[in-house]
């Protein structure tokens, strides 16, 4: 069975960071392990507190999996600082760490800040050019390429500058666009478009989580980027079309809905 590790926080509702990434690699038959970046208090309706792993911690979790279950993909989601991104780096760099993909969260569904300010160059200078993919809603997409999106031309030319400049595949996200929910995929046979139907279901707390780490998931079963991309998108479809109604803000996921 193929083995994926995720790098990110832990959301103590379940519905985002490593319980949604783990149950998404369920769902997707691989093996799941995780090195926690950062313990928060959070449930539907927002994030109360957030706890951040200390640096020597982080990187004995990624030595322990590394030098035993060797991932054949690693998800990053919640990296919250310059510290822990600087032992992220060195040690998937250290390990020569295959099909990685960044998810580059910055701010939670709810508005609480997941990235410190200061935390975004290194981002940019040390995780983005390791990733083998970067999947940014439009929001981040907006912050890395330093442009406004408005239009389908523009995220065209975001992720062409993202593409060019960190020297990775981008998937940019559309779900934040009201009237559809396409997505653009960058390579370098260029822009390939991923259409859908915009979904009218308010929960939507994990859903950046859970996509990443259906990529992460397909890439390591050995699937190609674009056909990794197009099954992961199929399957968070179905997760949102499942209609789970849980909590008092913007619930979960169905993560098992195809189990």
């Amino acid at each position: 069975m193929p083995a994926v590790l995720t790098i990110a926080g832990s959301d103590s509702s379940g519905g985002a960071g490593i319980q949604a990434d783990l149950k998404t690699m369920l769902a997707n038959g691989v093996y799941g392990m995780s090195a926690i970046t950062a313990l928060t208090a959070q449930n539907t309706t927002g994030v109360a507190a957030v706890a951040k792993t200390a640096p020597e911690i982080l990187a004995a979790q990624l030595d322990s999996v590394f030098t035993d279950i060797f991932p054949d993909a690693v998800k990053t989601g919640m990296v919250f600082d310059s510290d822990l991104i600087a032992v992220i780096a060195d040690k998937l760099t250290h390990y020569q760490a295959k099909n990685i993909v960044v998810d580059p969260v910055m701010v939670a569904t709810s508005g609480a800040r997941l990235l410190n300010e200061n935390a975004i160059s290194a981002l940019q200078e040390k995780l983005l050019p390791l990733a083998t993919l970067i999947t940014p809603n439009l929001l981040e997409a907006e912050v890395l390429a330093d442009r406004k999106i408005h239009s389908h031309e523009d995220m065209v030319q975001a992720a062409q500058k993202l593409y060019d400049r960190y020297g990775c595949n981008v998937l940019c996200k559309g779900g934040h666009r009201l009237q559809d929910a396409d997505d653009l995929l960058y390579t370098a046979e260029g822009a390939h478009w991923l259409k859908a139907e915009h979904i009218d279901n308010p929960n939507t707390h994990g859903t950046g989580c859970t996509l990443s780490s259906a990529i992460a998931s397909q890439l390591a079963k050995g699937e190609t980027l674009p056909r990794a991309v197009e099954q992961a998108k199929a399957y968070i479809t179905g997760a949102l079309k499942a209609n789970l109604n849980l909590g008092k803000g913007s619930g979960p996921l169905h993560h098992g809905w195809n189990l």
